[in-house]
């Protein structure tokens, strides 16, 4: 069709006006469907995440495989899904919660990732030991764990694996701190 257009002026516009909008799709082709960034908003996530940090989330991973324990995931907060929180997955389908001695723990094993060194003192608003996660849910904590609204809290609940918006895979900003955010706090 741009082979048409005699002019070279009219054809080198209409060439550089397809280029821009083909980026135009192909950008929001990949932030709906591949990856979407986020600005972690608070300090419960402290140390492994900081307020302000911006990172990009892998909308496709979950298309695959079920999150995983020690993943970092965000998700719409069901009181206000406009507003999207940033947490990691502590317990999946099937697994009991329980918080005893400030000590979490899982299918009666306690927990090893003590980001903060912190006893636990938050507790939230739900009944420990939990029942089982649901199936198709998944348990969630902030790495900063008495400064965390989490799954302890009725509002948040346990997260249903469709609510996820993508798995927390890199750190952009602050550029001194560009990296992977992998699952062991790191």
């Amino acid at each position: 069709m741009l082979s048409r257009i005699s002019n070279p002026f009219l054809r080198g516009l209409a060439e550089w006006l397809a280029t821009i909008l083909l980026a135009v799709i192909l950008f929001f082709v990949m932030r709906t469907f591949l990856f979407r960034t986020a600005s972690v908003v608070g300090n419960s996530m402290e140390p492994t995440l900081q307020h302000g940090d911006m990172v990009v989330l892998n909308r496709l991973s979950y298309w695959f495989i079920s999150p995983r324990a020690g993943d970092i995931v965000a998700f719409p907060y069901q009181g206000n899904p406009s507003e999207m929180y940033i947490k990691r997955v502590v317990g999946v389908p099937g697994d009991i919660i329980d918080l005893r001695n400030g000590i979490f723990y899982v299918n009666d094993q306690p927990m090893d990732d003590d980001f903060t060194g912190i006893e636990v003192l938050a507790i939230g608003n739900i009944s420990f030991p939990t029942e089982a996660v649901p199936e198709g849910h998944f348990f969630v904590l902030g790495d900063n764990r008495n400064q965390s609204k989490d799954s302890r809290f009725t509002s948040v609940g346990t997260i249903p694996e469709g609510d996820m918006l993508g798995k927390v895979l890199v750190r952009i900003w602050p550029l001194g701190s560009l990296g992977r955010v992998g699952s062991n706090g790191q």
